[in-house]
């Protein structure tokens, strides 16, 4: 365990804290930088909305700092911290030492404490953090923390984390890295959606008569076409499911779009006198699968916690 792990831990009990680590294909002095410089830390840090350095006396003094993370509808978080870095002349790592508090009633967190290190390496950084916090509101934060607030924080960290990687390897603006992940995110939802109605409200609850219509213009038997009505619903359910479930993964949106040519075609060629409605399987089929794509054209090189390791190595 390091040394600042270390006062991690006596500072606040049991070290159970939030840990990430990546590797950067670039220099030290730039995510140095990026990592350093309020202006640039709060472009990729989805944690915060901005934070300021406040001026010190001398260069040896802590560097204090104020943040603000904004929740939406005009409420913010506001807080407070003080850093120092260190660094290793002798292998060239650099440490990033800091404190954080809040006063604001509205924060979970109470106060905390954490690091960052970079580790040169022949082909990049290291870049490590580690940071635990004290939580307000008696039982009721500590449980809340636990299973949301704690988990969602590690997440962030991991996603802003490879954010900034594809910042600095690619030169992908941090706003761009925002844009094409909330683009992919709204189509996901979307096409999620949009099966999990379909397979659900007209085939498994409803049971409307337009689907058993549609599937006896395509030849299917009254005996056979509520059993087959079913199938299809849970079918399409199970499809929503995987576009959610294999959020990273193309192939469940490729198969949207396939799926949702062959049902156009289908519907045209067997059952015609559904074009011309006015809620058409046409305009939905088509509308979804634009959807799909779209999710598609912004899915490459988009930030994902998943590169990020959460957990400390036990040689460390």
């Amino acid at each position: 365990m390091s040394v600042t792990s270390a006062v991690l831990c006596r500072m606040l009990g049991p070290c159970m804290g939030i840990y990430v680590e990546t590797q950067i294909q670039g220099s030290l002095e730039e995510l140095w930088e990026k990592t350093q410089n309020p202006e640039l830390h709060e472009r990729w840090d989805a944690r915060f909305t901005s934070i300021s350095y406040l001026p010190r006396a001398a260069e040896s003094e802590p560097q204090r700092f104020e943040y603000v993370t904004r929740l939406g509808f005009g409420l913010a978080i506001q807080g407070a911290g003080e850093t120092v870095g260190s660094r290793d002349e002798l292998t060239g790592r650099r440490t990033s030492s800091l404190r954080f508090w809040s006063d604001d009633a509205k924060s979970l967190i109470r106060e905390g404490a954490g690091y960052w290190q970079y580790t040169p390496l022949e082909d990049g950084v290291r870049f490590v953090t580690g940071y635990d916090y004290q939580t307000r509101f008696g039982w009721l934060g500590r449980t809340f923390d636990r299973f949301l607030f704690r988990p969602l924080m590690g997440w962030a960290t991991a996603w802003s984390f490879d954010r900034l990687r594809l910042w600095i390897e690619q030169g992908i603006d941090p706003a761009v890295s925002m844009q094409r992940s909330l683009i992919h995110g709204l189509a996901r939802l979307t096409v999620a959606f949009v099966w999990l109605y379909q397979g659900l409200v007209p085939k498994l609850i409803a049971r409307h008569a337009d689907e058993l219509e549609m599937l006896a213009d395509a030849g299917i038997t009254d005996s056979v076409a509520p059993t087959l009505l079913v199938f299809a619903g849970i079918a399409e359910v199970v499809l929503g499911a995987t576009v959610l479930i294999f959020f990273q993964r193309r192939w469940p949106l490729v198969l949207t779009v396939l799926l949702m040519l062959l049902a156009t075609i289908g519907v045209g060629v067997n059952s015609p006198q559904y074009l011309s409605a006015a809620f058409n399987p046409v305009s939905l089929n088509l509308l979804l699968a634009v959807v799909a794509l779209l999710g598609l054209t912004v899915m490459t090189d988009l930030p994902s916690a998943r590169r990020c390791l959460r957990k400390k190595p036990e040689a460390d």
